[in-house]
C-alpha cells in the first residue's frame, strides 16, 4: 500500500499531467482550427489545414475525457462543485467541441456552405481555449461557493460573473498560447505560401503569448490576494474542507515559489518556451518551434497550479470551505485502485498516439488534396 498523503500527491501530478496533454496534444488542433477562416485563402488550403489535424483532433480529445473522469474519481467534490458551478461554461464549451467532428464541410459541394462550416470550425476551436483560461483566472481569484451543514457545495456566482477583467485575460492568453502552437504545428505539415502565413503568426503569437503571461503575473502579484491554511489541514486526514482555518493574504499566491526558488523555473519555461519558440519558427525550425511551444504550455498551465499548492479550488465567499488536494480527495482504495489501471492503461495509449502520428506524418500540399478529394475532410 502507497501512504496515503503521497497518494494524493500522485494524483495532483496525474491530472496536471492531463491538463498538460490537453493543451499540447489537442492544443495544436484547436490552434489550426482558430487560424482556419484566416490563414486559408482558397478551398485547398483550408483543406490542407483541416487534413493537417483531422486524423487525430478525436483521439485528442480524449486528454479532455480522461482529465474529466480522473477529478471524478480523484477528487469529487472539487468535480461537484466546478461542474455545477461552471455548468454554462461547461456546457458551451462542450457544444463546442462537438462543431468541430460534425463540421462535414467537405461533403457538401457548394462552397457557402463550406464557408459557414469553416466558421463553425472557427468556433469549435477559439471557444474551448478561451473558456479555460477564464476558468484558470477565476480559480486564481476564488470562486464563489460555500459549503453548507451536509458537506454539499453551494456556487452562488454567475456565467457573466466569470468574465472579469482578470479571467478574460487569461482566455485571451490561453487562445493566443494555442494558436502559436497551431501556427507552430502547421509549419511543420505544410509547404509554400500556406506554410508561410502559419509561420509569420506563428511568430506573432509566440511573442504575444509571453507578453501576456508576465503581464498576468504581473497582475496577480499585484492585485490578487492568495489563499493560505493557517490551521486544522491534515494531509493524511479525510477529506473535509470545513476542518480548515484560511486566510486571505497579499502575495500568497508566490508565497511557493519563495520557499522552493526552483519552481521559478516553471514560469520561466512559460516564457523562455513561447519566446524560443517564435526564435525557431522565424528560422524555419518548426520541429523545435514546436518542442518549445510545448514546453511553453507546460510552463503556463502549471505556474498557477504550483502558485496555488495545496488548494484546488479556493473559495472567495467562505474561505474555510476551499477545497485542497488534502481535504476533497477520495479514499485511499480509491486511489490505489485508479492508479493501478493508470499505470497499465496510459502507456498504451502514449504508444499508440505516438504510432499514430508517426504513421499519418509528413507535408500536406494543395496537390495531395486534389489527387485525394474523395477520401479527405
Amino acid at each position: 500500500m502507497i501512504d496515503y498523503e503521497i497518494l494524493k500527491v500522485i494524483w495532483w501530478l496525474f491530472i496536471g499531467v492531463l491538463l498538460v496533454g490537453f493543451a499540447v496534444m489537442d492544443g495544436h488542433d484547436m490552434g489550426v482550427g482558430s487560424l482556419l477562416p484566416f490563414l486559408g485563402k482558397d478551398d485547398n488550403e483550408r483543406r490542407v489545414m483541416i487534413n493537417s489535424v483531422a486524423p487525430h483532433w478525436d483521439g485528442n480529445q480524449v486528454w479532455l475525457i480522461t482529465g474529466g473522469g480522473a477529478m471524478f474519481a480523484a477528487w469529487p467534490m472539487m468535480y461537484a462543485t466546478a461542474f455545477s458551478g461552471f455548468y454554462w461554461a461547461m456546457l458551451v464549451l462542450l457544444m463546442a467541441l462537438i462543431f468541430r467532428p460534425v463540421a462535414f464541410r467537405s461533403k457538401v459541394a457548394a462552397t457557402k456552405w463550406r464557408t459557414k462550416w469553416d466558421w463553425l470550425l472557427f468556433l469549435g476551436s477559439a471557444i474551448p481555449p478561451v473558456i479555460c483560461g477564464v476558468a484558470f483566472g477565476n480559480l486564481l481569484q476564488g470562486v464563489p461557493f460555500h459549503i453548507d451543514e451536509t458537506m454539499r457545495p453551494i456556487y452562488t456566482g454567475s456565467f457573466f460573473g466569470l468574465l472579469n477583467p482578470f479571467g478574460l485575460l487569461c482566455g485571451v492568453l490561453s487562445l493566443v498560447m494555442i494558436v502559436a502552437h497551431g501556427g507552430n504545428y502547421l509549419t511543420l505539415r505544410t509547404e509554400g505560401a500556406l506554410q508561410a502565413r502559419a509561420r509569420n503568426v506563428a511568430f506573432i503569437a509566440g511573442i504575444v503569448s509571453a507578453v501576456l503571461f508576465v503581464i498576468g503575473g504581473l497582475w496577480v502579484w499585484a492585485g490578487i490576494d492568495g489563499y493560505v491554511a493557517v490551521a486544522g489541514l491534515d494531509p493524511a486526514g479525510p477529506a473535509n474542507p470545513l476542518a480548515k482555518t484560511v486566510e486571505i493574504q497579499a502575495g500568497a499566491w508566490f508565497a511557493n515559489f519563495a520557499s522552493v526558488p526552483v519552481l521559478w523555473l516553471v514560469p520561466a519555461l512559460g516564457v523562455i518556451g513561447a519566446l524560443g519558440g517564435a526564435v525557431m519558427v522565424r528560422a524555419n525550425k518548426p520541429g523545435f518551434a514546436f518542442v518549445l511551444s510545448a514546453a511553453s504550455l507546460l510552463g503556463i498551465i502549471l505556474t498557477p497550479l504550483l502558485a496555488m499548492f495545496p488548494f484546488v479550488m479556493p473559495s472567495s465567499t467562505m474561505p474555510n470551505a476551499g477545497l485542497t488536494l488534502w481535504d476533497c480527495t477520495s479514499s485511499q482504495l480509491t486511489l490505489e485502485i485508479m492508479l493501478f489501471v493508470t499505470l497499465i492503461f496510459l502507456p498504451l495509449v502514449l504508444l499508440y498516439t505516438g504510432w499514430a502520428y508517426k504513421v499519418m506524418s509528413g507535408k500536406l500540399n494543395s496537390e495531395y488534396i486534389e489527387k485525394n478529394s474523395h477520401s479527405l475532410y
